[in-house]
């Protein structure tokens, strides 16, 4: 590989690592708070425990999840100067609202979400959750419309041979905005549901005393994945015209991300079509009942993530060899100066963190799903606080 395939794998790849986190993020970050509200309303127990054992994967993966951007961040300034110096003022903008959202207000609400368990108002309790998934929402917003920036630079003019904003709305009318970001939002809850669904799974195969706590899950999980696959798959095709439009060549079988993106679609319609046989299961009780489709179930986990990094792979892809479409290239996005011992060195440095943090997540959500609701160590006690005691919180 030359310096320009070195730096693109090397973002490639830790782009994938860190995307594994946000699609989870974006998954479970609703469904914690659906759990929470149907407490708050009903005051079931049962639904508080729910809220606390899923609201303790979702904080998992969180917290590791912003170490891995912090990682992304920095590539920017290493390996593509380039890109910063021509679009930089366009394409910066998007990014630090993202960073404002996702570092400061979204972990300052789930820092008031964490440690407010009988502690705060139950109606203000309850909307910290919501804010938190408000936040990171937006914050996929923002990323978006700075890919899709790059994918189409819409609302900007080349002044002085650099990119400068014209049109601040087009930014989040852009044609490559539009499908985008509710096939992605989609995608986030068909993980998150699948993420519950095999691991309730787990624990009802196991034949845990908790089985009403796991059957419930499993409903909200398998009915989660269904409405997720039913939008990923809806949005997925629907961008094949707009963005069709816009990149002719993606679609049209002159790039290898073509080939790809018939698998995902075909890959896709697998996931959505066992979906279909899934629910009915459900609503009849057999998921619950039947221990041989448990395993099926929890074989069935990676699918969403594994199908979410492929169709990144594609969108990426199918721009080539255009870093912003039409205006810059990749190669002339590359950092000046760079050598090949540069570019091996960060890719082994980042690509080396990223993986261990991938499987320091995957290790710690494993052991807290094994663990079950019984061990869920997330905010106060399960005593609500009385005058005069003061409780060491924990996390």
């Amino acid at each position: 590989m030359d310096v320009v395939d070195l730096a693109r794998a090397q973002f490639a790849v830790t782009g994938a690592l860190h995307f594994l986190f946000v699609v989870l993020t974006l998954g479970l970050a609703p469904l914690v708070a659906i759990m929470h509200t149907r407490y708050a309303i009903g005051g079931k127990p049962l639904y508080e425990r729910v809220a606390r054992f899923w609201g303790q994967i979702y904080v998992i993966n969180y917290v590791l999840g912003v170490v891995t951007g912090l990682v992304m961040e920095f590539q920017f300034g290493l390996s593509w100067s380039g890109l910063s110096h021509y679009a930089g003022d366009v394409f910066g903008a998007p990014l630090a609202m993202e960073t404002l959202l996702a570092f400061f207000l979204e972990s300052t609400f789930l820092g008031l979400w964490i440690f407010g368990w009988h502690r705060l108002p139950r109606g203000l309790h309850v909307a910290c959750i919501w804010l938190v998934t408000l936040t990171a929402y937006a914050s996929a917003l923002f990323i978006m419309v700075a890919n899709s920036f790059l994918q189409n630079p819409a609302g900007s003019q080349e002044v002085g041979g650099r990119l400068v904003l014209r049109d601040f709305g087009a930014l989040f009318t852009n044609t490559a905005l539009v499908f985008s970001l509710p096939h992605v939002l989609s995608a986030g809850l068909w993980a998150g549901g699948f993420v519950v669904m095999g691991a309730s799974a787990y624990h009802l195969f196991r034949r845990t005393p908790e089985r009403e706590f796991f059957y419930r899950s499993l409903r909200i999980g398998v009915l989660t994945a269904f409405v997720g696959s039913l939008f990923t798959v809806g949005f997925g095709y629907a961008q094949f015209g707009p963005v069709g439009s816009l990149q002719p060549d993606k679609f049209h079988g002159a790039v290898p991300g073509v080939s790809l993106e018939l698998m995902i679609m075909i890959g896709q319609l697998g996931q959505f079509g066992v979906m279909f046989v899934l629910t009915p299961l459900l609503i009849r009780d057999v998921l619950a009942r039947s221990r041989r489709l448990h395993p099926f179930l929890m074989l069935m986990t990676p699918l969403p993530f594994v199908a979410a990094i492929a169709g990144w792979l594609v969108r990426e892809v199918g721009r080539q060899p255009w870093l912003v479409y039409g205006k810059l290239s990749v190669a002339d996005a590359l950092t000046p100066g760079l050598t090949r011992a540069d570019i091996t060195a960060s890719f082994a440095g980042f690509a080396g963190v990223l993986a261990l943090l991938a499987l320091v997540d995957y290790v710690l959500i494993a052991r807290a799903v094994r663990r079950g609701p019984g061990r869920v160590m997330l905010g106060a006690a399960d005593a609500p606080v009385t005058a005069g005691s003061v409780p060491a919180p924990s996390l």
